[in-house]
């Protein structure tokens, strides 16, 4: 079975976006990626899924590297360009600086970072993986930055979100209570 994009059950997925930078033939380019996943803690691996034939795939693959620069709730306008144009066709990075936003230069990889995304990720490229209709680049980080007083942009339903509510986890009684009817149903392993 395929699932088309905008189908009313493949935007049920609440996914963070992620600002994937890249150099290459196309030269400096970013593209919003709403398929971008944390995969390994050690090594930390990031894993961006990029369709076939996009301006990124083919920087990706020429230059073995990318950033992965999770955007942040205050870049809604920089995901909505940054996803609804090829660089290809567009310097996204020249009309970006131009409408304020701001990247810097990498440290241990040739490519520009996104300035005030949440996270930053500089990865070198250790796995490539054709998955359907897209291909999944793993890149194991080399160095990241972290920005405290942001919070992630969040894609649900062709729309951006912005969290708004903790959801505060049970308490200790009900924590015991869920433990106990657990360990009730735990499976016994047999030796053999």
């Amino acid at each position: 079975m395929d699932l088309s994009w905008g189908d009313e059950k493949t935007i049920q997925f609440v996914t963070n976006v992620g600002l994937i930078t890249s150099s290459g033939p196309h030269g400096d380019n970013v593209m919003a990626a709403e398929w971008t996943h944390h995969v390994s803690y050690s090594p930390g691996l990031i894993a961006v899924c990029v369709g076939f034939g996009k301006a990124t795939a083919e920087n990706i693959e020429s230059a073995g590297f990318f950033g992965v620069n999770i955007a942040a709730a205050d870049q809604n306008v920089f995901a909505s360009i940054a996803g609804g144009n090829s660089g290809k066709d567009v310097d996204k990075i020249a009309a970006l600086k131009e409408l304020g936003y701001k990247f810097y230069r990498a440290k241990k990889i040739n490519t520009l970072m996104v300035d005030g995304a949440v996270l930053n990720f500089e990865c070198k490229l250790v796995n490539k993986i054709v998955l359907g209709d897209h291909i999944m680049f793993v890149g194991e980080i080399q160095d990241s930055a972290f920005n405290p007083d942001k919070k992630p942009l969040v894609y649900h339903g062709l729309k951006f979100w912005k969290l708004s509510e903790n959801l505060q986890k049970p308490d200790e009684k009900e924590l015991e209570r869920i433990k106990n009817i657990v360990e009730k149903h735990r499976k016994v392993k047999h030796e053999l």
